[in-house]
């Protein structure tokens, strides 16, 4: 179980209760809450303007606090011991510890109960959840879910498995010359003690678990036994040159508050690495960028009432979509699809620019709902006034805090032109939309 001693389990349950059951202080509020301000003023967003009040502590007690916690099962009475019992598929978020952007778990505990002894199933669930909700490397986090489950039931053998999801955000240039390009980084790891102690090959307590899982796809070897941060977090990129130093203190704020030892290695360049994410959605003049970049390419098109008997629909589905939501600092993806008229013969907008409006727009802080409208209008000149535009995206928000409705996603739609009056044909638009697994 990587490095952690058995000797520490006591210690590691102890400080696991205490930081699950952590809450905001009084004192430590009014601290925090400044900090969230100091993040959102060098983005240059206006946070004395209407919601932001709400928002700063939507993004403080919902998207930075731990709000599950261990409780005392009772550890009950077997008919008889025997073979491995598996919890599987339980959808976990975590924070990475290394850029404090929330990726996503989907975790696999099994055991071997020993003296006749089992546990109430839920507590598998809740001490994985209880680990989840920290600061976290994937690799660590297994070893501590399976150290701590060894500690508190005795069973035989724990085997833990985690396949964790790490999101990234590409560049405007990369995403420009591959808009197909993985939005994902995945890693899968797992730690064992007692009969899953061994992971070479051969052991067959891992081959029966796999089998259970129904995870033949993968073998022992493929499993990595550690990963390091720097090949697991995307954000092991060049530093951007100039990162304002009120906004690394307010970081830094966020990390003592939560109770992190700032010294510890793996958190020393947190700060620095989750700005240089963060700045990516500084507020900038999009519109004169976007001019700029589009009146080098193409000519608005004019619509031509005398041409809707030769114009037909053209469509654009799948662009990738990825931005940040403006009410809790959590990263929101998905696709976007846009239709508009087109005059037979006429060649289409190439996809890459359509593409590169869809990133302009994502690039900030937003709501799902403006950035649809925004497409629309932006695009709506050049295509000569009909255009629809669907945006389908899931939201970190709803996952990884609060709620926690996993499988859940957004659908927004903005119609003008032709598709607002006309019924029939946004009717073939949303059609032709294929089905979209976020």
């Amino acid at each position: 179980m990587g490095g952690l001693a058995e000797h520490n389990c006591e210690v590691l349950l102890e400080n696991t209760l205490k930081v699950s059951c952590m809450k905001i202080g009084v004192e430590e509020e009014p601290e925090i809450q400044a900090a969230v301000r100091v993040l959102l003023g060098g983005l240059g967003e206006d946070v004395n303007r209407e919601g932001y009040k709400q928002n700063v502590n939507d993004i403080v007690e919902g998207a930075l606090f731990p709000e599950a916690g261990l409780e005392d099962d009772k550890v009950g009475e077997a008919g008889g011991t025997g073979g491995i019992v598996i919890v599987r598929d339980l959808n976990l978020y975590s924070s990475c510890e290394s850029c404090l952007l929330p990726f996503q778990v989907e975790c696999h505990v099994g055991y071997v109960p020993s003296r006749q002894r089992v546990v109430g199933l839920s507590k598998l669930s809740r001490v994985a959840d209880v680990f989840a909700k920290r600061l976290q490397d994937p690799q660590r986090m297994a070893d501590e879910i399976c150290l701590a489950l060894q500690c508190s039931i005795e069973p035989t053998g724990v085997a833990v498995i985690l396949e964790c999801l790490h999101i990234h955000f590409p560049t405007l240039e990369s995403t420009i010359v591959d808009p197909s390009q993985e939005g994902w980084k995945k890693v899968v790891v797992s730690s064992g003690s007692g009969v899953f102690e061994n992971k070479e090959a051969g052991n067959d307590m891992w081959t029966e678990f796999f089998r259970l899982l129904k995870m033949k796809r993968l073998v022992a070897d493929r499993i990595q036994k550690s990963i390091s941060t720097g090949h697991w977090c995307p954000s092991q990129a060049p530093s951007i040159s100039a990162i304002p130093s009120d906004m690394v203190s307010a970081v830094a704020t966020i990390l003592r508050t939560l109770g992190e030892d700032q010294l510890r290695k793996e958190v020393i360049g947190t700060p620095a690495r989750f700005l240089n994410w963060l700045i990516n959605f500084q507020t900038r003049d999009f519109k004169m960028k976007l001019d700029g970049f589009a009146s080098k390419i193409w000519e608005p098109r004019k619509s031509d009432g005398d041409m809707k008997g030769n114009m037909k629909i053209h469509s654009e589905l799948n662009l990738p979509l990825r931005s940040q939501c403006e009410h809790h600092l959590l990263p929101f993806y998905g696709v976007v699809h846009v239709g508009y008229f087109s005059a037979v013969g006429m060649t289409p907008i190439g996809k890459t620019i359509l593409q590169s409006v869809v990133h302009f727009y994502g690039s900030k802080l937003q709501v799902q709902e403006r950035l649809t409208k925004q497409i629309a209008e932006t695009m709506a000149p050049l295509l000569g006034g009909d255009i629809i535009v669907v945006a389908e995206a899931s939201h970190t928000c709803m996952l990884s805090r609060g709620v926690e409705k996993f499988g859940s996603s957004t659908v927004t739609i903005a119609v003008l032109g032709r598709f607002s009056t006309d019924p029939k044909a946004r009717a073939l638009f949303l059609e032709s939309l294929p089905f979209t697994e976020l």
